[in-house]
Order: C-alpha cells, then sequence, then structure tokens
C-alpha cells in the first residue's frame, strides 16, 4: 500500500507542478498530458546531469505553480487569522517543501504508465482522470483544475479518494491550534532540512 501510494505522489506532484498556466484551447486532459511529457522529457534527457535537471525542476515549478492560492486553500480560515507577514512566510516554506518532496519523488520514476480514462468540464472547473499503471496495481489519481484569465490551473490533487490539499490542512490545523504559526513554520522548516539532508 505505501509502495502504491509513494507512486502515485510521485505522479501526483509531476503533475500538480506542470499543470499550471497552459492556454485554455487546451482542455483540461491535453493540459495534463503535456505536463507529463514535459516532466519525462527532463527526467529522460541524457545531456543533463541530475543537478541540471534539479534546476530546470525548480524552474518549471517556480514559473507554473501558484503556491498562494494553495496555500489560502491548505490553511483554510487560519490564512486569515494570519498577519501578512506570516502568510508570505507560509507560502515560501510551503513552496520549497512542494519543490523538494516532488524533485525527490519524481528521481523515482521507474517508467510506470498513465492513462486518462475521463475528464469532466463544468464551467470554470474540471477534474482530471487518470491511472497509474504499475507491474502490479492500477492506481487512481484525480486533479482538480480551475480557469483563471484563459488558463487552466491544479489546485487539488486526489490520490486514492486521499485530497493532498485536505491532508496538509488537516495536519497543519492541528499544528497552528497547539503551538501557533511559529509552531508550524519552525516543523515545516524541520522538515525541509530533512528533505534536503536526504541521499541523492
Amino acid at each position: 500500500m505505501l509502495k502504491h501510494i509513494s507512486h502515485a505522489l510521485l505522479f501526483g506532484f509531476m503533475l500538480l507542478v506542470l499543470t499550471a498556466q497552459v492556454q485554455a484551447e487546451q482542455s483540461p486532459k491535453q493540459t495534463v498530458q503535456t505536463a507529463v511529457d514535459a516532466i519525462l522529457d527532463i527526467l529522460t534527457n541524457e545531456t543533463l546531469d541530475k543537478e541540471q535537471k534539479r534546476a530546470k525542476m525548480r524552474e518549471t515549478i517556480n514559473e507554473r505553480f501558484d503556491f498562494r492560492a494553495m496555500s489560502q486553500r491548505t490553511l483554510a480560515t487560519n490564512w486569515k487569522k494570519a498577519t501578512k507577514d506570516e502568510q508570505k512566510q507560509f507560502v515560501d516554506l510551503f513552496a520549497q517543501l512542494i519543490q523538494n518532496s516532488y524533485i525527490g519523488k519524481v528521481e523515482a520514476y521507474t517508467n510506470e504508465a498513465v492513462e486518462y480514462p475521463a475528464e469532466k468540464i463544468k464551467g470554470k472547473r474540471a477534474v482530471v482522470d487518470t491511472l497509474i499503471i504499475t507491474s502490479s496495481t492500477e492506481i487512481p489519481v484525480n486533479y482538480k483544475l480551475y480557469l483563471k484569465n484563459a488558463e487552466w490551473h491544479v489546485y487539488d490533487v486526489i490520490i486514492e479518494g486521499v485530497s493532498l490539499i485536505s491532508s496538509y490542512r488537516s495536519t497543519y490545523q492541528e499544528i497552528v491550534k497547539k503551538d501557533g504559526f511559529q509552531g508550524l513554520f519552525a516543523k515545516m522548516e524541520k522538515k525541509l532540512k530533512e528533505l534536503e539532508n536526504q541521499p541523492s
């Protein structure tokens, strides 16, 4: 089960960070497929070493991921309780966590296949259903997107029925309630150091 979740998270982060800011003439499904192709090109580019690949991944993440919107959804009601400085600090730390977690997982790519069985569009919202096909199972991963300024943005990913944003939200709400925002920032910084110190 943990292996399945790990594989799903790999593609979850992969698609999540690469599907923002694609022109609306692409359908949400095409947006996701284009994103997958882009990241796989980086991973399989033999002219790049590991650090160059990581740099390109970070560049792509920074250009295409709406960290502020994701942060607002993650903190939920706590977002309005935070000061402007606390909001900025959270967005900065959350962005780094997503980047580092994504890079660590995507480097474990082992040629799993991705299928796109369904796409549902309702006004300015859409859901793209995908399946991660491994040698032993199929893992459902669904992507929620919204249309803003003629661009599709992913705002949540559902892995085997579990929302990525909801998972962060429930964890962070408990920390803020117990230790305040400074306690949350300390735990996020500790997690960042753990990710940075993982062997490559």
